[in-house]
């Protein structure tokens, strides 16, 4: 018998929701700094914001385990685990820069099956349960039918943040000469959820962790694109991903002329 994760997806939204809200709330007064790094920052409100959302969801399905990008609860063994990402995007946050999203995803033995990504600041809820239809705000989505790399808008990670260093550097050269156009919007999430939603058409990343983009690769596969993702640990919370509409000849794209 296939289970039905239309209450979980629900329940997901709900969740996504509020969190959504109470992080609008507080755009614009000044965050609290937990810890400061090269080329990222963790605030207090992205813990905040976990405990809000793991609240939300415990109170549906109390046994039911967490990982998320500020730590775990419950058995990392269980069989229904929700991976949550509270603030994809806590650079753009931190900086008044409203692109950013909650990010909520459900592994059910291993499997993701459903994936909610919530903007707050356009009021834009993308959802999915695999092998349904993606959708936003309750209207299906599907990927661009661009075909050329010189018709494409893609974001290309480059340099010390996604650790590919000199050779990210080239990769993002080599890429902006062959397509539209290039976009950064510091959210992985919403980036995967705009290809979903034929507004980009690919992402290339050297380093993501699996709460950036758990829940919109469920959407973005469910609008028809595709997304390959090659862990760089025994663990699997971190790697490279290359994201498409599914027709751009992305893999070609990538190849690198000889120094």
């Amino acid at each position: 018998m296939i289970e039905d994760f239309t209450p979980q997806l629900k329940a997901a939204v709900a969740a996504a929701r509020v969190a959504g809200d109470f992080l609008k709330a507080r755009f614009s007064e000044i965050k609290l700094v937990n810890v400061e790094l090269p080329h990222d920052i963790k605030l207090q409100l992205d813990k905040d914001t976990q405990q809000l959302i793991t609240q939300s969801l415990f109170a549906h399905y109390p046994h039911y385990s967490v990982l998320g990008e500020e730590g775990e609860s419950g058995d990392m063994g269980a069989d229904y685990l929700w991976i949550i990402d509270p603030i994809d995007g806590t650079v753009n946050y931190f900086y008044g820069i409203p692109i950013f999203c909650v990010s909520i995803a459900l592994q059910v033995r291993g499997k993701i099956v459903l994936g909610c990504v919530y903007d707050p600041m356009q009021d834009e809820c993308f959802t999915a349960i695999a092998g349904g239809v993606a959708s936003l705000n309750g209207l299906p989505i599907q990927v661009s039918a661009r075909k050329r790399m010189a018709e494409a808008v893609v974001f290309v990670g480059h340099g010390a943040h996604d650790g590919s260093g000199e050779e990210g550097v080239r990769r993002f050269a080599h890429i902006s000469s062959q397509v539209r156009k290039i976009r950064i919007l510091g959210s992985a999430a919403l980036t995967l959820c705009y290809i979903a939603a034929a507004r980009f058409d690919a992402y290339i990343e050297n380093r993501i962790n699996l709460w950036d983009f758990a829940a919109a690769r469920v959407i973005l596969e469910s609008a028809g694109g595709q997304l390959e993702y090659t862990p760089d640990s025994a663990a699997g919370h971190s790697g490279a991903v290359i994201a498409w509409n599914g027709l751009l000849p992305i893999h070609a794209a990538l190849k690198m002329p000889s120094k």
